[in-house]
């Protein structure tokens, strides 16, 4: 078997690695590390001095997860073109414009790149947990399935908050913890990649057409 795909999943572990450790930074050293993990969220990150921290790891994730894509289909764990993939380059392309995009300053007000940003976030949450479930079923391993369906639950609470602002008359990023629930689901989902990365490392066995058809 060539080297190439085990090459790009040792580099889609080392992005997802990488994230962990730039993103978790930004917690310890100042000024971000004023930033409550309660309720601010973590692209506030991007609007400070050390926003090169937080875009290099979000770089760091997204071009990981491309080499992902590369070394599963590699490996012929998943169709270069299959559904799956195609939810991995969303979910790539969606960090990108997080970076190219900064979220709203509320301090200035609303802008046109900060509801670019707003949306390619919430596209990036859902697309990596279902290119998880996919892969994970159609690989028949269970770790990936559940850090999909976890990540969803975090989404869930995030969406529940915003459908529920009608009724209980609280802004949505103020009934919930939003911080938290950010930081959980952005934990989730990072495990998800490096879960992905590890089944071309493991190099399993080639699923049956029928089921590879799904992913």
């Amino acid at each position: 078997m060539a080297r190439w795909p085990r090459a790009t999943a040792y580099l889609g572990l080392s992005g997802a690695a990488a994230a962990v450790l730039l993103i978790g930074l930004l917690h310890v050293i100042p000024p971000s590390s004023q930033v409550s993990v309660v309720r601010r969220t973590i692209s506030e990150y991007a609007l400070l001095e050390d926003a090169w921290v937080f875009n290099l790891g979000v770089l760091a994730l997204a071009f990981g997860s491309l080499a992902v894509i590369a070394s599963l289909a590699g490996h012929k764990l998943i169709k270069a073109y299959s559904p799956a993939a195609i939810l991995l380059v969303i979910w790539s392309l969606c960090l990108l414009a997080i970076v190219a995009f900064p979220k709203n300053n509320w301090a200035i007000g609303p802008s046109f790149g900060g509801m670019i940003h707003r949306y390619a976030s919430v596209v990036a949450f859902v697309s990596l947990p279902l290119a998880a479930i996919l892969i994970g079923r159609a690989t028949r391993s269970s770790l990936p399935v559940w850090l999909g369906v976890i990540s969803l639950g975090w989404f869930g609470f995030i969406l529940g908050a915003v459908v529920l602002q009608p009724f209980t008359g609280t802004r949505w990023w103020v009934a919930i913890p939003l911080g938290a629930v950010e930081r959980g689901l952005l934990i989730t989902e990072v495990a998800a990649v490096a879960s992905l990365a590890v089944l071309g490392l493991a190099r399993k066995a080639v699923p049956s057409p029928s089921v590879l058809a799904r992913a």
